[in-house]
């Protein structure tokens, strides 16, 4: 890595750094891919406008001194790449603990299973994943999940429905159309396994949190991660790229940008993108997402039930039980879409009473609303992240089915989960798209070697 002044009398505080690979985004997809490379002795360099690692994933230590993530955190069914990191870096897997189904509250009561609105929502469940199945209509692309969910008899089995869509994919049901929603449901192997634990994307998880994984990573590659460095233009001339940050110029022969279109449409490119690339920058937008975990001695409610549930009162949320083997006891909970918006018109003690006081009742406690220590992040007020769990398409919008693409334009290449082939928008999938941006780039390096080796002396 080259240091040296720009020589630029204008920006004197500047300094110009040489690479050649820069990545874009110190998440698990631009960690990946720059470990990846490091380990083949390519010299490469991360740049994070945060001043931490993880982008999407984040891992703190509760008051009991468990670890808990407040980012992405499950190890879902078939998620193979991710189980294997974990193994490498020394992370415990272990199942979560779960019922059959959650259980689903409305007015403080619990709704059963063969009432009207549970059976008149799971009709329509299973109407969505036989269309998504078949393909969507045409029609679909302009219709939003909102207009089609007016169609729905029954107000509690809409609600129902309503927070479903949110908690699973963090998209305003009247911005997300038919179209992508049936996508989504078709690319991840149906709606079963995007809403399931047991066999499903919420299937296991880390009892030293996930994020510590993408800890682990930075701390390999060491000073060639570099916080508080936000990208603000990267420009090509046909013999590299060179990206400026607030206080650096980075001279490179390739980069891999790792964060979402969204959030990379903050960059200014030189020459401009294709129009492909930048339609996908305009017309796909960050999910909002409200996580927060409850941390406990011990998991004390399992004396008297699961505490897996849906409350469609209020904020409309799902909670998890989340507990490492052995305690204490972790309550995980997420509320997506609009309504995790709304919550940040209240101050930390009224989100606490919207979530732990129905938390309370359903399970017939008290001691649910003394947690030892709580644990809360707004996504959707990150300037870093943008959002969660993943960029999303707006309505009407031609692009923004994933996998996103990702063939390189010149020498930019891309990465993140939303261009994974498999399991876009997990952690899974930004492991899969880091290795793939990795492995483009070692590639064009090798027919760059090959090349000149063939050139007449």
């Amino acid at each position: 890595m080259v240091q040296q002044g720009t020589g630029n009398p204008n920006d004197m505080q500047a300094t110009t750094l040489g690479t050649s690979v820069a990545v874009v985004g110190a998440g698990m997809s631009g960690l990946i891919a720059a470990r990846a490379l490091h380990r083949q002795g390519i010299d490469v360099l991360v740049l994070e406008s945060a001043n931490r690692t993880g982008g999407r994933m984040m891992a703190e230590t509760s008051a009991l001194g468990s670890r808990l993530d407040l980012g992405g955190q499950w190890v879902g069914h078939g998620h193979h790449r991710f189980s294997a990191l974990a193994a490498e870096l020394g992370a415990t897997v272990f199942p979560m603990r779960t019922p059959k189904r959650p259980t689903v509250v409305s007015d403080a009561r619990t709704i059963s299973a063969v009432s009207p609105s549970m059976l008149t929502a799971a009709s329509v469940l299973l109407a969505w994943e036989l269309r998504a199945r078949r393909g969507a209509p045409k029609r679909w692309n302009s219709t939003t999940v909102q207009e089609w969910l007016r169609k729905v008899p029954t107000a509690k089995a809409r609600r129902l429905l309503e927070v479903l869509v949110e908690v699973s994919t963090t998209a305003d049901l009247d911005r997300l159309s038919m179209d992508a929603l049936a996508t989504m449901i078709h690319y991840q192997g149906g709606l079963s396994t995007m809403l399931s634990t047991n066999g499903g994307a919420q299937e296991c998880l880390i009892v030293e949190g996930a994020g510590t994984l993408t800890d682990k990573i930075a701390a390999e590659l060491g000073p060639r991660v570099l916080t508080n460095s936000r990208v603000t233009s990267i420009s090509r001339d046909g013999t590299g790229v060179v990206l400026r940050t607030h206080s650096a110029l980075i001279r490179a022969s390739k980069v891999i940008v790792s964060t979402p279109p969204p959030v990379s449409a903050e960059i200014a490119f030189d020459p401009p993108l294709p129009a492909g690339r930048r339609r996908l920058e305009q017309d796909m937008y960050m999910g909002s997402v409200f996580k927060a975990v409850a941390v406990y001695e011990r998991p004390f409610w399992l004396a008297t039930t699961d505490a897996e549930f849906l409350f469609l009162d209020g904020p409309g949320f799902a909670v998890f039980d989340t507990s490492p083997p052995g305690g204490p006891g972790h309550l995980c909970v997420l509320v997506g879409g609009r309504k995790a918006r709304e919550l940040d018109r209240l101050d930390e003690a009224g989100r606490r009473q919207a979530i732990l006081g129905p938390l309370a009742a359903a399970v017939g406690s008290s001691d649910i609303l003394q947690p030892a220590s709580w644990h809360e992040k707004s996504w959707h007020l990150d300037e870093h992240a943008g959002g969660g769990y993943l960029a999303l398409p707006s309505a009407g919008s031609t692009v923004g089915t994933f996998p996103l693409p990702s063939d390189p334009i010149d020498d930019i290449h891309w990465a993140g989960t939303e261009t994974a082939s498999e399991h876009a928008g997990y952690i899974e999938g930004a492991i899969e798209s880091g290795e793939r941006a990795a492995r483009e780039v070692a590639e064009a390096f090798q027919r760059g070697i090959a090349a000149h080796r063939r050139a007449p002396r």
